[in-house]
């Protein structure tokens, strides 16, 4: 991989309950996989840039179902680990209300957790245009929070920039276990994205204009504070922008704020001015809250065209 996105992370089996209602009253579900980091990979994929993901999965057949549904979104997967010790990690989603999400990991002492520096490719991230990591990873365990802090110091040696979506989980620490861990990785980061209720836990207040101009002052480059709805604001060489979301029917919230990722680092990659990073963005996070899934609705190049990004008009 000499150009493209690489990222580190576990990725995880989804099962999805298909009916609105409580889950134990479910006769059947939907199987999927999900997690941040392939997402992403697979968002920039779509988009039409290289693209590959490094994790570990169990040596299962659901371990075998997440590399191979990975790796048929173009994603190269050469770098994942197989591990013989534990079962790849499984997430649960259900909608109990029409409009709310609840998801369930069942992660703990999983393969994402026995992550380790030695499944790095020093090369492989020195080459590749972006290293994007979360802040769900370093949450994991000790030995995935050392693989982080050395992937980022590869890619820093090398040619990569650094993208930390900051992705807070507090079913996984609590904020004063976070806060140093991502404070940290944001003043070694080049491109920053937090959810301004993100940006509060990290110790930054205000409007998200100011939030972002003071994640800045941390060290990254370029700081995208997402809100959602809302649309986002950045601070990107030094200026303040800012980009409405789209309005759409929204189905599943999940893996919006990948999507947007995913959309922002492709035209980054290609060398696309700020406006236009933020406006594929927002139009891919719109793409991926029409479609039940983590990563399912994510458009293509050709995609993006389906939706008039001027005025948010969805063609049908």
């Amino acid at each position: 991989m000499n150009a493209g996105l690489i990222t580190v992370g576990e990725t995880m089996v989804l099962l999805m309950g298909p009916d609105i209602g409580r889950l134990r009253h479910a006769t059947g579900m939907t199987l999927g996989i999900g997690g941040a980091e392939s997402n992403v990979a697979i968002g920039v994929a779509r988009l039409g840039l290289p693209s590959a993901w490094i994790g570990r999965v169990g040596d299962d057949e659901l371990g075998e179902m997440v590399l191979t549904r990975i790796r048929a979104e173009n994603v190269d997967v050469d770098g994942a680990v197989r591990d013989p010790e534990v079962p790849t990690s499984l997430m649960v989603k259900e909608r109990p209300l029409p409009g709310v999400t609840r998801v369930t990991y069942y992660r703990k002492d999983g393969p994402g957790a026995r992550l380790s520096p030695f499944d790095l490719d020093e090369a492989r991230i020195g080459a590749a245009g972006v290293l994007h990591i979360t802040g769900i990873t370093p949450a994991l365990s000790p030995s995935a929070l050392q693989t982080v802090r050395s992937a980022v110091e590869l890619a820093r040696a090398g040619d990569a920039k650094v993208s930390l979506d900051v992705n807070y989980r507090a079913a996984l620490w609590s904020p004063n276990e976070a806060r140093p861990v991502l404070r940290d990785l944001i003043r070694q980061c080049d491109i920053l994205f937090a959810g301004d209720d993100e940006a509060e836990m990290l110790g930054v207040g205000g409007e998200p204009e100011e939030q972002a101009r003071s994640l800045a002052d941390l060290g990254p480059r370029e700081v995208v504070v997402k809100l959602g709805a809302r649309g986002a604001v950045g601070w990107i060489d030094g200026e303040h922008r800012t980009v409405a979301a789209l309005p759409v029917a929204a189905i599943d919230t999940v893996g919006a704020g990948d999507a947007f990722v995913a959309g922002y680092l492709t035209e980054y990659m290609r060398g696309k001015p700020p406006v236009e990073r933020l406006r594929t963005a927002t139009a891919c996070g719109a793409f991926a809250v029409c479609t039940p899934g983590d990563w399912e609705g994510f458009p293509t190049s050709r995609d993006l065209g389906l939706l008039a990004v001027s005025d948010g008009t969805v063609l049908r």
